[in-house]
């Protein structure tokens, strides 16, 4: 009897001790990649657990920005029949203040409890060289990561077009999986345009000699509008970059270490000159190689038919920084204001095309009159000096209509005759006999019309309202379920994106067409409006918060960038996750 009940009361101790070890084995931390960093270092924080949670919460990483992450990766093994397993969130960090910042608390619910990671404080410093150990992924990224800003002219004249080219180099030996822009540079005191890429495209060249993968990354082309020595903000990227390892996998694959790197382009200084000082009267400004033209639309028409005149302007150079001359025509041609046309493209080389402005001349009398000649004046780039052009003098034969006093009318003479028309019935359109009709003189006072009169404003606005009513009501159905339809779609997508996590291609393609038909669905925006700063200024309007925004733009130009880069497993399923998150989040708020 003693016996049996020590047995029961050591069963009894070792169910507990179990229960309590399994208690105790639950482990929450976080790791970081060091304690110590310079500011320009990054920093990786990993989120450890030895069981599988819910609702993973990280912390708001104050001081800190994220340049990449999370990152999620499952480690479940058997070894001698027990099971090890292991979960971890990664994040990558770029300190944004020296002194002691602290890594905050990161919550995780496992098995219906709320666990905790402690604190963890960093200590940043002034920035560090980079070390040189070639087994060191940050040293291997910094040597074969390069942005460089290519300046077509760095001393042009004042309102001369150069372009500057952002090009991001890299070694074939990494893998760039994701790329975000975090500075841009404003091009202060230049008038600039942005040269649209339609897709990036790989291309091989040199750098420093060596042979390197190269993206363009950014065109614009720049006007400069003040003399003297003129900045260029650097451009930043955030670029996450996949570096092979000497370890593999079980299957013999090579294994990848996920290093993220803000790289800079550099300021870059434009030292502009001022155009000569011998500037003729008739130069307004433009800069480049130009022609001149003035024409007409008829040259023999009668008194009160009008024509057009139009002053055309066409080469390469500042055309949408400058105007066209004025044309001037004698006080008899009533001349009315110009309608400006524009027709211009803009590539690499500068602004091409041409602007003119058109005038509607209406002749009042009988003769001939010139349309002087106009002088256009610009300073040619290329010969550096100035250059007045003159079109050629245009005469108008007004064959039939009122005469002046003085009949002729000498093309030759500047002088403008006096306009003065005849005095013989020049006021033989008056009608001095009407010829009034007697009207019937009964009452209008209670007839029919007076009752039609009264009534039917108040029926007619009784329609209007019915009218209005209807229509938005059909108007707001519709959008209801073209909001209802765009959305199935975009679910649709996103599920085929999940199952199609292994093939690159088409889960790009199936993301990019969720995000694109869930914008339409919650922002009613169409696809001819579909940029990113279109979309960016919408979800701010919205009040969405700044990270939500940068995410969404950041899967979209991962969905471009992907489609002509490797891409990892690893960086496929966070770009899918991050997807869910952004989706669900924009739902909630939209």
């Amino acid at each position: 009897m003693k016996s049996r009940i020590f047995f029961i009361v050591l069963i009894s101790l070792l169910t507990i001790t179990r229960l309590t070890s399994q208690e105790e084995s639950v482990n929450f931390e976080a790791l970081v990649s060091k304690k110590t960093l310079g500011l320009n270092e990054n920093l990786r924080v990993d989120f450890k657990m030895n069981k599988d949670g819910d609702n993973f919460n990280p912390p708001s990483f104050e001081g800190f920005r994220v340049v990449g992450g999370p990152n999620q990766s499952v480690s479940n093994m058997f070894v001698n029949g027990k099971r090890t397993f292991s979960k971890t969130y990664s994040y990558f960090l770029s300190p944004l203040e020296k002194g002691l910042i602290t890594v905050g608390q990161a919550t995780i619910e496992i098995n219906g409890k709320i666990f905790k990671t402690l604190p963890v404080e960093v200590n940043v410093s002034e920035s560090v060289e980079i070390s040189k150990d070639p087994n060191d992924p940050n040293y291997i990224v910094n040597e074969n990561l390069h942005l460089v800003a290519e300046v077509s002219n760095p001393k042009p004249f004042l309102n001369e077009g150069i372009s500057i080219v952002y090009k991001l180099y890299y070694s074939p030996q990494i893998n760039v999986t994701n790329v975000g822009e975090i500075e841009t540079p404003e091009f202060e005191n230049f008038w600039s345009q942005n040269i649209k890429i339609p897709r990036l495209q790989i291309e091989r060249g040199s750098y420093n000699g060596e042979s390197y993968n190269y993206v363009i990354w950014k065109k614009t082309v720049l006007y400069p509008q003040k003399t003297g020595r003129l900045e260029i903000l650097p451009l930043s990227l955030d670029v996450s970059v996949d570096v092979p390892t000497n370890r593999r996998d079980f299957f013999g694959n090579r294994i990848y270490n996920q290093v993220s790197k803000k790289i800079t382009a550099g300021r870059r200084v434009i030292q502009v000159s001022e155009l000569p000082d011998n500037a003729p009267s008739s130069f307004n400004g433009a800069v480049g190689d130009f022609n001149i033209e003035l024409t007409t639309t008829k040259t023999d028409l009668n008194a009160s038919e009008s024509l057009q005149a139009t002053i055309k302007i066409s080469g390469k150079g500042n055309l949408k920084l400058f105007s066209p001359p004025s044309i001037e025509a004698p006080s008899s041609l009533e001349k009315y204001d110009p309608e400006y046309t524009e027709n211009v493209s803009t590539n690499l080389a500068g602004m091409n095309g041409n602007i003119s402005n058109t005038y509607t001349l209406v002749p009042q009398f009988q003769g001939k009159y010139p349309i002087s000649s106009v002088d256009f004046t610009f300073f040619n780039t290329s010969l550096k000096k100035y250059e007045t052009l003159k079109t050629k003098e245009i005469i108008v034969n007004v064959l039939e209509g009122p005469t002046l006093l003085t009949e002729k009318v000498d093309p030759q003479n500047s002088t403008t005759p006096s306009n003065i028309l005849p005095l013989i019935n020049q006021f033989k359109f008056i009608k001095t006999k009407p010829n009034l009709v007697n009207i019937n003189s009964s009452s209008f006072i209670n007839s029919t019309y007076f009752y039609i009169i009264i009534f039917l404003p108040f029926f007619i606005i009784i329609l209007i309202v019915i009218f209005f009513k209807s229509k938005k009501i059909t108007d707001s159905d519709l959008k209801k379920y073209k909001s209802i339809s765009t959305n199935k779609l975009a679910k649709k997508y996103l599920f085929e994106a999940k199952k199609n996590l292994d093939k690159k291609d088409m889960f790009y393609v199936s993301l990019e067409k969720a995000m694109h038909n869930f914008l339409k669905s919650k922002l009613s925006i169409e696809t001819s409006d579909y940029s990113k700063e279109r979309i960016q200024d919408l979800l701010k309007n919205r009040n969405v918060d700044d990270d939500t925004q940068k995410l969404f733009i950041r899967l979209i130009e991962n969905c471009e960038f992907a489609r002509y880069t490797p891409a990892s497993n690893v960086a496929i399923n966070k770009d899918y996750e991050n997807a869910v998150k952004v989706i669900s989040e924009l739902d909630n708020l939209l």
